[in-house]
């Protein structure tokens, strides 16, 4: 199986390391793809433990399960990355993160702040952004790798 993430590699060696406790998340990127992917799976105790400690008071197990039954997340863009690499302190990543939600799609656009603490990559915040307004030649939210005009043209 695919990766949620969309970076092409099966999902037991790209997030699924991460998300087991097998290896820690090398890159701010890497963190933020795997929690997304931690998402798609349900992993509300990965979701919590790459938290910043100081964010996960008003982050409850409860709220995070109760989206994974009424969230399906379809497809993953990375948009861009500014510094969040290995042997770096800080990082961010701007995304876009499309989703269902009974028949109406979404996204979730968002700049996304991290810090590295003994060696340990972990979300600390974001910032909101307007929906990214997609073209008919854009390739589709739902994940599929076509053109929007040839997978879902409404």
């Amino acid at each position: 199986m695919n990766c949620y993430c969309g970076q092409g590699a099966a999902f037991a060696d790209c997030c699924e390391p991460y998300i087991r406790g097998i290896r820690q998340a090398p890159t701010a990127e890497a963190l933020m793809r795997s929690r997304y992917s931690a998402f798609c799976c349900g992993e509300a105790d990965y979701l919590l433990a790459s938290l910043h400690p100081s964010k996960r008071v008003s982050e409850s197990r409860e709220s995070l399960e109760q989206s994974f039954t009424e969230t399906q997340w379809c497809s993953l863009r990375v948009l861009s990355c500014r510094s969040g690499e290995a042997g770096q302190t800080v990082g961010e990543v701007e995304f876009v993160a499309f989703y269902q939600t009974g028949m109406e799609v979404g996204q979730l656009h968002e700049r996304s702040r991290f810090v590295c603490d003994s060696n340990q990559w972990l979300y600390c915040d974001g910032d909101i952004l307007p929906p990214l307004k997609l073209g008919r030649n854009d390739e589709c939210w739902c994940g599929s790798g076509r053109k929007l005009k040839k997978c879902h043209p409404d």
